[in-house]
């Protein structure tokens, strides 16, 4: 398992060790601010604000100009980035099979990091045929989002410390964004199924949006900074930050990125949700995805858990996905 995971996992060759940035002029336009000079101290508060007034951190204005056409939804994103192709949100829309549709159901699935415009669509199609809709929502920076000088989505995830921030914040947002489409729509039981980095931003979504009912969490981890530092696909971003900065300090300065810190807010919703992590993940470690469940018994969150006997790239082969795709789909059915 080891070997194929390896396999899959070094078959991208395109990756860049970028230099280390605190990225302070990202954070200019953030609802919490500060006035420390020093750029470490200036994040460390950013993350204690944005922590605590989370609501906040996390709020966005509507958007006023959906346009929906050939099964895609566009939008102006509520957060502007200095790269106009990732300011417009691009969506994928998959209609509930009329024939097993019960209620308006709908769900937003974020795919993983760096995950190909194809990739996922199965899943979605998948749970249009039992009835529910689905959006699957490209991530800021990635596909039609992409600026034109990147072959990944390296803006998302990179040794900058203050634009990773942003990225994340814009990814909360735009999803939430869309499920103001879906209401609009006359969607009323709404859903949210997040893959690897996608389960991150859908955590942090359905922590700070009521109107979310049903989680699912595809892969999960409670400390963003943990995974990044200590991930197999993620090694070519930590060789930016050595010399500069070590993990202490990173959780300190990413500290509003990680799901850990919305435990509380998540408990108290009262939420379905669906957790999944994987015995030979070497992206996101099992030890962090057994503190997300030692974090949910502690608050008494009810919730279904399925741990797979792959890693984390094996988990999209055959026979894997199968499985996984048949759990989720059945959890949504039964739940939604």
């Amino acid at each position: 398992m080891g070997a194929w995971e390896m396999d899959l996992a070094t078959r991208s060759t395109d990756r860049l060790v970028r230099p280390f940035d605190w990225g302070t002029e990202w954070t200019t336009n953030w609802p919490v601010q500060s006035a420390a000079l020093d750029p470490e101290e200036r994040l460390r508060e950013l993350n204690r604000l944005a922590i605590a007034n989370s609501a906040d951190f996390f709020d966005y204005r509507s958007p006023t100009d959906f346009r929906f056409e050939d099964s895609w939804l566009q939008f102006t994103s509520p957060v502007e980035s200095p790269h106009p192709l990732n300011n417009t949100v691009h969506a994928r829309y998959f209609p509930g099979n009329p024939r097993f549709r019960k209620g308006n159901k709908a769900v937003v699935v974020l795919p993983h990091w760096n995950a190909s415009p194809q990739q996922h669509v199965a899943l979605c199609a998948a749970i249009a045929a039992t009835g529910i809709s689905a959006i699957r929502i490209s991530l800021p920076y990635h596909d039609k989002r992409m600026p034109p000088e990147l072959t990944r989505a390296d803006y998302a995830v990179s040794s900058n410390v203050g634009r990773t921030i942003d990225a994340t914040r814009q990814a909360v947002i735009d999803v939430r964004a869309c499920f103001d489409w879906l209401q609009q729509r006359g969607y009323t039981d709404l859903g949210i199924v997040g893959t690897s980095l996608g389960s991150c931003y859908g955590f942090l979504a359905t922590a700070h949006d009521e109107r979310i009912k049903v989680n699912v969490f595809n892969h999960c981890s409670t400390v963003f900074a943990d995974v990044v530092w200590t991930g197999l696909s993620t090694k070519h971003i930590r060789k930016g930050f050595e010399g500069e900065i070590d993990l202490d300090r990173l959780r300190a300065t990413w500290d509003c990125t990680s799901p850990v810190h919305y435990m509380d807010r998540f408990a108290a919703l009262k939420k379905k949700s669906f957790f999944l992590y994987a015995t030979y993940d070497t992206t996101f470690l099992p030890e962090f995805s057994k503190q997300v469940v030692d974090q949910l018994r502690q608050r008494d969150v009810k919730h279904k858990l399925v741990v797979m006997p792959c890693g984390h790239y094996t988990l999209g082969e055959a026979p894997f996905k199968f499985v996984v795709g048949y759990q989720i789909c059945s959890f949504l059915k039964r739940n939604l």
